[in-house]
This record gives C-alpha cells, structure tokens and sequence, in this order.
C-alpha cells in the first residue's frame, strides 16, 4: 500500500514549469498574452475557446493570444521518470492532439500553431526526443517541441504569427 506522503510533491514540478513559463512569456513576449492556469486551476477547455471544436472538452494547459486571437495552443508536462509504454503513451497522446487542434484549424481557416512544452530528465530516456522530432516533422512549421531552456530560442512571434502550412 502506498502512502499518501509519496503523494505529497505530485505535480509541483509541472506546476513550477508552468508559472516559468507565463514569466517567460510576460517578460521577453509583451505583444502576447498567455491564458491558462499559471500553476494549478481549471485548463483552457477549446469548446470554450473555439466554436464549432469536434472535441469540445479538449483541454489544453496553455494558449497564447496575439492582437485578440488564439495563435498557438499548448501542453506543458514535467517528465521526471518516464520511457517505456509510458513515453509511447505520452506522444501518442501528443500526435492525436497535434491532429485533432491542426485540422480542425485548417478546417475553419485559423492560423494556428502547437506547441509541447517537456522539461525534466525523462526526456532523456528512451526514444521519446527522436519521437518529438517527428511529431515537428509530421506537421513542419506547425508544431514545436521545447523545453524552458529552448523556448525563447524556437518560439517566436514572427514564427507564431506566420501562415506556414
């Protein structure tokens, strides 16, 4: 039986990622404004964002807006242990989303980018960074992969706000 003290730190990393993020964004992308929960709260459900959304209580941990409009959507996850079943279920999840939020913007038109924000030291077991490269292949110019360290780096504004395809 376990104890719920094994329990007690559970999700504080993902919560530290999270609020590191919105600084990030507050303090190097002043033209964007990010909505989500900065650490623990409700997710940003894209039935209530988008009209029309083919899984209406999709949630998503982040999204970023420009001049009023939803520009990129995101999912933020600390990964402390993780390979095996569990790393193919994590990006397995990454490319049903990427889908699902891709088509459906290009359905209705929206310029709209994905971003998968991944920190801590599973990232470095198994296959699962060569797996996030091809999830950034799959959808070239749509979808990044970034840890903290790298957001700045390959998120930007002018890719944000592009029109690639």
């Amino acid at each position: 039986m376990r104890s719920t003290w094994e329990y007690k730190d559970r999700g504080q990393k993902g919560y530290d990622l999270t609020e590191r993020l919105f600084t990030i964004i507050r303090e190097n992308f002043k033209e964007l404004t990010i909505i989500g929960p900065e650490r623990a709260g409700k997710d940003v459900i894209l039935g209530e964002l988008f009209e029309d959304y083919p899984k209406p209580d999709r949630p998503v941990d982040f999204v970023l807006i420009y001049k009023g409009k939803p520009i990129a959507v995101g999912l933020a996850r600390y990964d402390s242990d993780r390979g095996g079943a569990q790393e193919d279920d994590r990006t397995g999840q990454y490319r049903d989303c990427a889908a699902e939020m891709l088509n459906y913007a290009k359905k209705k038109k929206i310029p709209l980018k994905v971003i998968f924000l991944n920190d801590g030291p599973g990232l470095l077991l198994g296959s699962m960074w060569r797996d996030y490269e091809y999830l950034e292949n799959t959808w070239p110019g749509l979808v990044r992969v970034v840890t903290l360290r790298m957001f700045s780096e390959r998120i930007t504004v002018n890719w944000l706000i592009s029109k690639e395809k």
